[in-house]
Formats: C-alpha cells, sequence, structure tokens
C-alpha cells in the first residue's frame, strides 16, 4: 500500500501553515530556518527568524558578521552552537562557493552544522531535487501509516518510502506536508487522527495501534545540579564574565559563580566560586531568587544573591573576559537564557 500522495498534498495545500520562511524557494532563507527550527519550535522561531532576516538578509552578511552580534540575536533560542556553526558555514560558503547555496549534497554536508536532513531539506525545497528529508515527524508519520516494526525503521526504509513518491516537482512539498502532518497532527503524544488526511490508509489507525508506532522509549531522569551566582555590585555597576570559547554556552556573557557541590552550603559556593573565577573578595548581602532552567542533558537550579565586592582586582581567571555593567547595558550583551530569567526575577533589585 502507498501513501495517498495526492490527498496529502491536496490537505498541504489547504492547510499550509503561514510560515515566513515559505513565501519562496530561497536557499539561504531555508538554510536559516530549518537550522533554526532544530530543537525549536515553530512558533518561537517565527520571530527569530524574521529578526534575523532583518539584520542579515544574505549568505555575506552574516559571514561578515561579529559573533557577539550574532549570539545576542540568537540570545534565548538555545543551543547556541548553532549560531556558531551558521557563521562557519556562511564564511565557507563565501569562500569557497562564491556567496551562493551549493546545490549538491555532496558539497552541502561539509559545509558546518549541516546534516543529512538540512542538506535535503534545502535540495529538495530550494532546488526541487528528490531528497526525502528525514526527520522525526516524518518517521513517525511513516511509522504509523505502514505499522513498521521496530527492526524496519531505519533510514534506508524511510528514505525508500518517501523518495518514490518525489519527482522533481513535487519533492519539497512532500517533505513539508510530512513535516507539517507529524507536527501539527501525528504527534508524539495525543494524535489528531480524525483530523488526519490519510488516517483511513494507515495500518497503524485501522488496528487501534497508533500509539504503538513508533516504539517509545523511557527517557532517563536529567540529573540536576544547584548553581550560585551573584551580582556583585560596585558603585551602580554589577560584574558579568564571558564565558571561554568552548563547550556549552560559548562566548556568552553570565554572571560570575558555578555548581555548588556536596560539601558547601550556597554562600560559600558563592565565595568559593568568585574567588576562584575572579580572585576577589565580596560580601553577600541578600538572597534574590532561584531560577529552574533545563537544558537538553541536565537541569540547574540558579540560585541567585545580591554581592558587595569587597577587595582585590577581578581578574577573569575562569573567562575570556569580565565587564563592570549598569542595567541599562545587559541589551549590548548576550546572555543564556537562564540569566535573562535571572534578569526579569531580579529586574526591580537591579540598580
Amino acid at each position: 500500500m502507498n501513501i495517498p500522495i495526492n490527498i496529502l498534498l491536496s490537505w498541504y495545500k489547504h492547510e499550509n501553515y503561514q510560515m515566513p520562511w515559505r513565501k519562496d524557494n530561497n536557499p539561504y532563507q531555508i538554510w536559516i530556518s530549518e537550522i533554526m527550527l532544530q530543537q525549536t519550535q515553530v512558533q518561537t522561531v517565527k520571530k527569530y527568524y524574521i529578526k534575523w532576516m532583518q539584520k542579515y538578509p544574505t549568505v555575506q552578511s552574516v559571514a561578515e558578521a561579529n559573533i557577539d552580534s550574532i549570539l545576542k540575536i540568537w540570545e534565548g533560542l538555545g543551543y547556541y552552537q548553532r549560531a556558531h556553526n551558521i557563521r562557519k558555514a556562511a564564511q565557507a560558503i563565501v569562500t569557497k562557493h562564491q556567496g551562493k547555496i551549493p546545490q549538491t549534497y555532496e558539497q552541502l554536508i561539509k559545509l558546518q552544522g549541516i546534516g543529512d536532513y538540512t542538506a535535503s531539506a534545502i535540495l529538495s525545497i530550494a532546488f526541487k531535487k528528490k531528497y526525502p528529508a528525514i526527520d522525526g515527524n516524518l518517521k513517525r508519520v511513516i511509522s504509523r501509516f505502514y505499522a513498521l516494526s521496530e527492526s524496519s525503521q531505519n533510514m534506508l526504509v524511510f528514505k525508500d518510502k518517501v523518495q518514490h513518491l518525489m519527482n522533481n516537482n513535487n519533492a519539497g512539498k512532500i517533505n513539508q506536508a510530512f513535516m507539517d502532518l507529524g507536527r501539527e497532527i501525528c504527534t508524539y503524544k495525543a494524535p489528531q487522527c480524525h483530523l488526519c488526511p490519510i488516517a483511513n490508509q494507515c495500518v497503524a489507525y485501522s488496528n487501534n495501534k497508533v500509539e504503538n508506532f513508533p516504539k517509545m522509549t523511557l527517557k532517563k531522569p536529567k540529573p540536576s545540579y544547584d548553581v550560585v551566582v551573584g551580582m556583585i555590585y560596585k558603585k551602580n555597576k554589577f560584574l558579568i564574565s564571558k564565558r571561554k570559547n568552548k563547550g556549552l554556552l560559548k562566548g556568552l556573557w553570565e554572571l560570575p559563580g558555578g555548581k555548588k557541590n556536596a560539601k558547601e552550603n550556597n554562600k560559600e559556593c558563592l565565595k568559593r566560586e568568585i574567588k576562584e573565577e575572579l580572585d576577589i573578595e565580596i560580601d553577600i548581602t541578600k538572597k534574590i531568587g532561584i531560577v529552574n532552567h533545563q537544558y537538553s542533558h541536565f537541569k540547574i537550579n540558579l540560585i541567585g544573591y545580591h554581592c558587595i565586592y569587597k577587595s582585590g582586582e577581578p581578574k577573569p581567571l575562569a573567562s575570556d573576559s569580565i565587564r563592570w555593567i549598569s542595567k541599562k547595558n545587559i541589551n549590548s550583551f548576550a546572555f543564556p537564557k537562564s540569566t535573562l530569567k535571572f534578569f526579569n526575577l531580579t529586574e526591580e533589585d537591579i540598580l
């Protein structure tokens, strides 16, 4: 049994969700949107995408941009390595491909941050080439439609089933139709089968086994860490530090502090971290509160205190650089989302 592609495409044409990157088939815009959509919901991406295109309308403008400016416009979107990868890929496109997005799979996947899915999305949507873009949404739809056994759920099977539906005119539309169907209707939890245009032909639906496909895997609980930070004041300014250009959140600014160990309390942790990071002494004056934040593989409880600079000359011993800033300067620096939450919590307390 084949997926009734005409029915799916008719639904896609009627339901086509108005997204700013679908106004045309510009390969640069498709590339940026697909990177932003990784691990991020469509509604969140829309506003970031519009701001990005206003500031960086071309590959050339990204290649020439300062990484701090790129991180600032990406601020709050998360998974910041994506922003670093976009800049590196843009520079390679300018230097090796005359500023034009490559039109071959082999060239695309050599670019930083572009893998099989993104390359296939660009090639099918922008250049109408028969490359199935296999993401979680597409795999879920195919898995349920054919009631695929676990052993049959591999990339070659998914690609084969989608590719034979494609011609050079509809490849991009088919990929996007599957993406939309999986994201909006054939969802991981609580799928809305009564709205699905191909439900009558779906094997899993016909056998009342939709919830069995694909096989659900139990996720391991994320470890949780207490991180204590301080807003260290000197007159009307407080101190921030810039993370080194490696590892998680590289290149972003944050409040000084660090992870608490089991043998110390919050204040002991903060004083130790400040001494190790900055080589200064502080007085802790007031607890501000706690911000809970989740990353991909762990959680943090960000515990904040107001502090007064006491003695010593601040040095960036554990960071790339440090700055004394006032409240009005906050928007000039790119901070992790957890720190932004903390600033919101302390808005009326910031001097």
